[in-house]
């Protein structure tokens, strides 16, 4: 009995761990482009010649950000699984 209590409460804890992962994951990764596309604007606003060139780096660093988002739902996945 006292087994099958146990198992129970740590699956429960296990969706808690995925709650948060995927929580913070999502979050920090909204911030993060958030910030990136302020900044995006800003300086194409204050420089318009530099749009190409900047867009580019945009476009990386958005990929990098959203890679963080998908390593978290897979940790989130991993310990529900």
């Amino acid at each position: 009995m006292a087994l099958e209590q146990a198992a129970v409460q740590g699956l429960e804890l296990a969706k808690l761990g995925a709650g948060i992962a995927i929580g913070f994951g999502a979050i920090g990764a909204g911030i993060g482009l958030g910030i990136a596309t302020k900044g995006l604007l800003e300086a194409i606003s204050r420089q318009p010649e530099v749009a190409g060139k900047a867009l580019i780096y945009f476009i990386i660093g958005a990929g990098l950000a959203e890679a963080c988002a998908i390593y978290a739902l897979f940790i989130a996945l991993q310990l529900l699984g």
